[in-house]
């Protein structure tokens, strides 16, 4: 079995609600993230999951993914990884992208990075770093991690450029799966939140 990759992005913040951006701040989850949590560690353990007994888990060491990945059942299992925290906003933490577009009109985190932060290169190192890490063994990863650093995983787990992460959303509790077609790598599923009650 050629190995895949699933993608779970942390439950709702009160800064994720709000559309501030959350790097390295530790906002804890709502209680509606909790619940998605759990949700979605449901939805894992059962088929075609069923628990992904055999995959390696680990976990963006902040907070809100660590917390996502215990209360989805996974807290013993998952080991935390500096490469899976969410990018580094810098001078940007915690403003949502009008209060950042009345300094900077235009601006595009994918495209132009963050001031005082990471830069996509940056960011895009990061993401090489876990496919390659994916791709080193004979059996499925799955991650606990945020929404920016997932898209930029996806992206580089296709082969494109870290500004692709702007054209593939993700929503929190959302479960992923990036694998491949035709021997190439391919998006299997995207942004999935049909585990979540609506």
């Amino acid at each position: 079995m050629a190995p895949r990759i699933l993608l779970a992005r942390h439950g709702q913040t009160s800064w994720s609600q709000s559309g501030r951006h959350t790097g390295l701040t530790d906002i804890p989850l709502l209680d509606e993230g909790r619940a998605d949590a759990g949700l979605l560690g449901g939805r894992l353990a059962a088929e075609p999951w069923a628990g992904v007994p055999h995959a390696e888990v680990r976990t963006s060491p902040l907070g809100r993914a660590r917390e996502t990945a215990e209360l989805a059942g996974f807290g013993e299992r998952a080991k935390p990884w500096d490469a899976l925290a969410e990018w580094r906003y810098g001078d940007y933490e915690g403003l949502t992208p009008d209060e950042i577009h009345a300094q900077q009109p235009g601006w595009l985190v994918w495209r132009d990075g963050a001031p005082g932060g990471e830069s996509p290169e940056e960011v895009g190192a990061r993401a090489d770093e876990v496919v390659a890490w994916a791709r080193s063994a004979d059996r499925d990863v799955l991650v606990f991690a945020h929404g920016h650093i997932l898209r930029a995983l996806g992206a580089r787990w296709l082969g494109l450029p870290v500004s692709f992460g702007a054209r593939i959303r993700l929503a929190p509790a959302s479960l992923s799966v990036l694998g491949w077609s035709y021997g190439e790598p391919a998006l299997e599923s995207w942004n999935d939140t049909g585990h979540l009650v609506a």
